[in-house]
This record gives C-alpha cells, structure tokens and sequence, in this order.
C-alpha cells in the first residue's frame, strides 16, 4: 500500500531519543524542548515559541490568552479540520463561520468584512453580533494546505474591529508570505506537528510570535499556571506541555524542514503536470498559494459529483493498492455545531464532496508518484 502521508523519519530521530533515555529527562523538561522552540521560532521568524501537546491544545491556550471565554463568538472558517472549531468551544465559546476563497481554501477577508460590517454592531467598546448579542471575542484564519491568504487584509480588519488576530497554522510549518516568514503576520500562529504533518514530534504543537507578553501568557497557562518556586496558581491552566521525547523527534525532523518542503512542493508539482490531462473532463487540483507549504496534495472532481462517487474513487484507489482520502467535512454540517452561528458558505458547500488526497509523504518514491499518476489517470481519464 502507497500510504497517504507518513513520517519521513531518516534523520537524527533515534540518535536524540536515545539521547533522551540516557539522561532520564524524558517528560516535560529537558534540552530538546528548549531547543525545540527555538527552532521553531527561527523556522517561522519569530522572537518566541511555547512548545505544547497539541496543535488544538496550543490552539486552546491561545484563545483563553487572547481573553476568549464563554459565551463568545470568534471569526472561523467553516472550511477546516473540526480542532479548530473543538480550541473555540474548549473555552466556552463558539465558532462563527463564514465562507472560503474559491483560490486558497482559506477563510475569505472579503465574506469576514463584509458579515462584520452587516451583521454585527459596536456596543460597550466590544463588537457585537447583532442577532444573537454575543461578544465577537477573536478573528482565526486557517491556513488551508499550507496556503497564506491576504494576511494584510486581516491584520486590517482585526485593528478595524480590535480584535486579537490569531491563526490555525496546523500545516503550514515551513510556508512563506511574500518571500517572509509566517510569524509575524498575526498577534500568534500555532502550529501542529502530528503524525501527518510535514515534520512531526509524534504529536505536539506550538505556538509562535511576536508579542512577548501574549506568548508568555499561553507559556504559563500551559504550565499549569504555576508561580514558581512554591506550588501557587494563579489561573486555572492547562497541562499542555511537550514532553522532552516528543521534542527529541521534533528537533530531528525540524533539521530536515526545508528539503522535507522542498518535496512537498515536488510533489504538487508532479500530479498538476502528470495529470494535467484530466482537466479535459473537469478536474482540477488542490490550489497553491506563493509560498505554500503544499501539506496536501491532490485533486478536485467536476462540479456537481457526488459524494458517494468521491468514496467510491477512494476506495477503487485502495484496492489496487494506493491510499485516498476525502478531505473535510465543513463545521456547519457537523453535529457538534448544527447551531452555531453560520453565514452563506456557499463555495466550502459546492468544493468538499468533490476532494480526493493523493499519498504525498516526504519519502515518496518517483516510481511511486507513478503509479498513483498512473492509477488516477485509469479511473478518470
């Protein structure tokens, strides 16, 4: 089986985790944490970086740093992996969803600004939303695939509006925006580095920035919230932290972010120019933003395809021995979130039946990408 995207695990991983194991220091202190946020600091420009357990849980921390509590709403995409959606409800909050752009996937700055303006209003210095009353407590792009939107736009409607402006960077380890780096595009971005991602610890996430008060604030309510030396607390934290094993794997992987990306990105490339014959019957492929990270890639069936045929084509796909995936389901149409505040989502409505993931690991082989062009093109063409 072509597997769909596994770690690429050939660097220093076992070298550092024996590392660890000889030093006994193999919980939520040591060296490679440390080392580990630096890294990741340096890998996304900026001046800090909290390590934690989770992408949701960094996530999670960020949120309830940035003042999001219950009974807020805070600005999502509808269009995303559901953790995002799970951090906002984490702090008694709920996601405010709204639509993506057809050209990245990513939430829409025009849907965003336009739904502020027309349906909220400013009471008491916060802004409102004016059907249910709620506090708008935080503006959340994702970064779709890796993709960056026009962060400019939302750094301008999260001044506008005063709101933190914070940002689901799951996969985007290694993206650049305008030749720049991604850290300081919002107030922070968090990361993941789960088993999927580009580099993995494992699982893990982190949280990086530039604002040295609001990353030390989700630094220590990942601890605990503890003021040391005694044990005295003065928040109710979170256990959230990365263990030293964890980072150990991070640390090996980040030494390989750049060539692990650069594959990544030769890889889109290969399926869109392997492929390309397929857009005579209407398929298409995940888009790309300049500076992606390319996490994913694969295609697009025609408009109008149903989902039991985009199963089908998965499931064709692993019986001759390549693994497929569907891609999101959208919030709105999670149980979950039946009730949450939802505006016209009209293109993440007509694009996730229709998405089919192709294997893109780091370690792919030519002669594997072959046999999945290969394979596609037989179903499809």
């Amino acid at each position: 089986m072509i597997p769909l995207s596994v770690p690429n695990l050939t660097g220093n991983e076992k070298k550092y985790l024996i590392d660890c194991i000889d030093s006994t220091f193999v919980s939520s202190v040591g060296e490679y944490v440390n080392r580990f946020e630096s890294m990741t600091a340096e890998a996304t420009g900026s001046r800090y970086a909290v390590a934690t357990s989770s992408g949701t849980t960094g996530i999670h921390a960020a949120l309830t740093a940035a003042g999001v509590t219950y009974g807020d709403l805070v600005v999502i995409p509808t269009f995303t992996f559901i953790a995002s959606a799970n951090s906002v409800k984490h702090c008694g909050a709920d996601p405010y969803l709204m639509d993506i752009s057809a050209d990245s996937w990513c939430l829409s700055p025009e849907a965003v600004r336009d739904n502020l303006a027309k349906k909220c209003r400013r009471e008491n210095g916060m802004l409102v939303h004016a059907e249910t009353g709620r506090r708008i407590a935080a503006l959340m792009p994702v970064y779709t695939l890796g993709n960056i939107p026009d962060m400019e736009a939302f750094r301008e409607i999260a001044d506008e509006y005063t709101l933190p402006l914070i940002v689901d960077a799951a996969c985007a380890a290694g993206a650049t925006y305008k030749g720049g780096n991604i850290g300081p595009l919002a107030d922070v971005s968090i990361l993941s580095f789960n088993g999927n991602k580009t580099i993995t610890c494992g699982g893990g996430g982190a949280a990086v920035g530039n604002d040295e008060k609001l990353l030390g604030h989700i630094r220590h309510l990942t601890t605990t919230a503890r003021v040391w030396p005694d044990y005295d607390f003065d928040e109710a934290g979170f256990n959230y932290r990365m263990t030293n094993i964890q980072a150990a794997v991070g640390c090996a992987q980040m030494e390989n972010l750049g060539p692990f990306v650069k594959t990544k990105r030769r890889i889109r490339t290969y399926y869109e120019e392997r492929l390309s014959a397929l857009k005579e019957v209407g398929i298409s492929f995940f888009p790309t933003t300049p500076g992606s990270s390319c996490w994913f890639s694969g295609i697009v069936l025609p408009e109008g395809t149903d989902f039991s045929y985009t199963k089908k084509l998965c499931a064709d796909l692993k019986d001759k021995g390549i693994e497929a995936k569907t891609f999101w389901k959208p919030v709105h149409l999670q149980k979950p979130y039946a009730g949450a505040p939802c505006e016209d989502v009209r293109t993440a409505e007509g694009l996730w039946q229709r998405l089919i993931a192709l294997p893109c690991s780091t370690g792919i082989s030519d002669e594997e990408l072959e046999t999945v062009s290969r394979t596609v093109t037989a179903l499809l063409a």
